[in-house]
């Protein structure tokens, strides 16, 4: 295995999840990663931002934070919720009753007596 693991791992940190809406390196750190080449070859953006308004926008950010792990706690309950209503949709619930005959799997290697599939439990 050579050196792609971090690459791999950064990606995966910093992409944004469809159950979140957020990547989790923003919900940890409270504001979104610069990709290692613009650190390494300073791009447009990187030099148009100053430091105060860049220290008042982490400021901000930072505050939000807890806003946006809630909202993103918000959005993972509801995607489990719509996957619980889809399983459940196609699910074949049934109720049975003491007494009921249900039919079972009978393996191979049964050598009882009444082992067949509509035998006694």
């Amino acid at each position: 295995m050579t050196l792609e693991l971090p690459g791999v791992l950064w990606a995966y940190r910093t992409t944004t999840k469809s159950s979140m809406g957020e990547t989790p390196f923003s919900l940890v750190y409270g504001t979104e990663a610069l990709i290692p080449m613009e650190v390494g070859e300073p791009t447009l953006r990187y030099f148009r931002v100053d430091e105060e308004s860049n220290n008042e926008a982490m400021l901000i950010n930072f505050e939000l934070l807890e806003e946006r792990r809630d909202m993103s706690r918000v959005r993972m309950e509801a995607q489990k919720q719509r996957m619980e209503r889809y399983y459940n949709r196609r699910a074949n619930l049934r109720y049975f009753k003491v007494g009921d005959l249900v039919m079972r799997k009978v393996t191979q290697n049964a050598r009882e007596l009444n082992a067949g599939k509509l035998g006694p439990m």
